[in-house]
């Protein structure tokens, strides 16, 4: 092994940009590749026209605890949403918030057709019971889907179908609530604990503010490589060859001999990379669609998110210029709406554009949809200025969570000889899965090469 061990990241994604800067920092020559021409992987913003539309609708938690270790949230010049949503259907609109944070919205809160006084002592029982327990053993124990779990405690079906459907089916993309419970628990409690933010520049703020913390480490980052394979190249007499292995990663720009290689790619791709097939390659996908309306244009959600109390429509609405001006020129409203898709499961490439939810749809189809939602919950407006700004289509956009399925994701040492995997796929679906791995396989990396 060379005196200061070689290690090629294979994926610029947040758990591939997250454990370069470690492996960098813990001593190590890291070199980062990524087949896109910027890193970020799903965490990317398309500016055009004063405009900038994320890669489908994202926030961040600020309450992920690997968000803060990893990033310097100041930084990122932070827009807020308020909590809650307002919640559009047939009866009507009406606003769920946080009582614990705007204790004057109770009333108003109770009088909505989707949640019941009941409802309401049965939220806050569990906000009590959840922060009684560490973010860590959240994932430990029984599991269940998410609407059996929320019967169990007796909450009722319309704020079930109504609240929890639209809100959570934005958050696992499975308006279904057949996701793990494990996932319902930790994103509830960090909701709770935190705030819900984008960037002012946009998501991508965060990969670039983790690419530019990997070159200061001394990492070094190169895109527009797409790797192709990875081949171990055997151990010496010691037989341990995690530890004395060495490793060939083949590029479109030829091989590159290494002491270890952190594949951090998708989840198909690393499959293929590594051939573990424990690696979740069923997703979710969703199209989400930016729109723009008369600065004038209010809906009366002030920072908030617009649910979809039926499945008639997208299952929710983002008031983004209200959140963050910075998203749209001055004098223009900017919304997107983001439809879902239950039977959107991707087992291909995930950036086949034939493939995944909504892709028999047109964009006018999609966004006359839009309109037709939006003039049904606001019957007193006009929205025939409706203007379609772009249309993002991400049929893998989260891999499948359903009950028990954490317990059987791959550990990031999974494939044979030096090889690791760093991805969500080894935590569960969201930024802090992502984040987490990438700093759990570095030490990996390092505690092995230091053998």
């Amino acid at each position: 092994m060379r005196s200061t061990p070689q290690v090629v990241v294979a994926g610029g994604g947040l758990a591939g940009l997250v454990a370069a800067r470690h492996l960098a920092g813990g001593g190590v020559a890291v070199a980062l590749v990524e087949r896109r021409e910027t890193v970020g992987g799903r965490v990317r913003t398309l500016e055009r026209d004063g405009y900038r539309f994320d890669r489908g609708f994202q926030v961040l938690f600020t309450a992920y605890p690997a968000v803060r270790k990893e990033l310097d949230i100041e930084a990122l010049d932070l827009r807020r949403f308020e909590p809650g949503a307002t919640v559009a259907g047939p009866n009507g609109r009406s606003t769920l918030a946080d009582p614990r944070r705007e204790p004057g919205t109770v009333p108003s809160m109770l009088s909505s057709p989707y949640v019941s006084v009941g409802d309401a002592l049965r939220i806050a029982q569990l906000w009590w019971d959840l922060q009684r327990t560490e973010p860590d053993e959240l994932f430990a124990g029984d599991d269940e889907r998410i609407d059996a779990f929320l019967r169990e405690r007796g909450f009722s079906e319309n704020f079930i179908e109504g609240f929890i459907a639209p809100f959570y089916g934005g958050i696992t993309l499975d308006r279904s609530l057949a996701t793990s419970r494990h996932v319902f628990e930790y994103t509830f409690r960090m909701l709770a604990a935190g705030e819900t933010v984008v960037p002012a520049a946009g998501m991508e703020a965060i990969p670039s503010q983790l690419a530019a913390r990997v070159r200061e480490a001394g990492g070094t980052i190169r895109t527009g490589v797409e790797v192709e394979s990875v081949v171990t190249n055997g151990s010496d007499s010691s037989g341990d060859d995690r530890v004395d292995g060495q490793v060939t990663v083949e590029t479109d720009e030829g091989a590159v001999d290494a002491d270890a290689v952190v594949v951090a790619t998708d989840p198909p791709t690393a499959r293929d990379l590594t051939a573990v097939s424990s690696i979740p390659t069923d997703g979710r996908g969703c199209v989400t669609q930016y729109y723009a309306l008369p600065a004038d244009t209010d809906l009366e959600t002030g920072r908030r998110l617009l649910l979809n109390a039926t499945e008639r429509g997208p299952n929710h609405v983002v008031p983004h210029s209200a959140v963050a001006p910075e998203y749209a020129p001055e004098g223009t409203t900017l919304l997107s709406a983001t439809y879902l898709d239950e039977q959107c499961e991707v087992r291909g490439p995930p950036n086949r554009s034939d493939a995944g939810c909504g892709a028999d749809e047109s964009d006018a189809e999609l966004a006359d949809r839009t309109r037709e939602a939006l003039e049904s919950w606001y019957p007193e407006q006009g929205f025939d200025g409706l203007e379609t700004l772009h249309t993002e289509r991400v049929p893998f956009a989260q891999f499948n969570q359903p009950p028990g399925i954490h317990d059987r994701l791959p550990d990031v040492r999974a494939p044979a000889g030096p090889v690791y995997l760093a991805g969500d796929y080894t935590q569960w679906s969201s930024i802090q899965g992502a984040m987490e791995s990438g700093r759990q396989v570095a030490k990996a990396v390092i505690d092995d090469l230091s053998r």
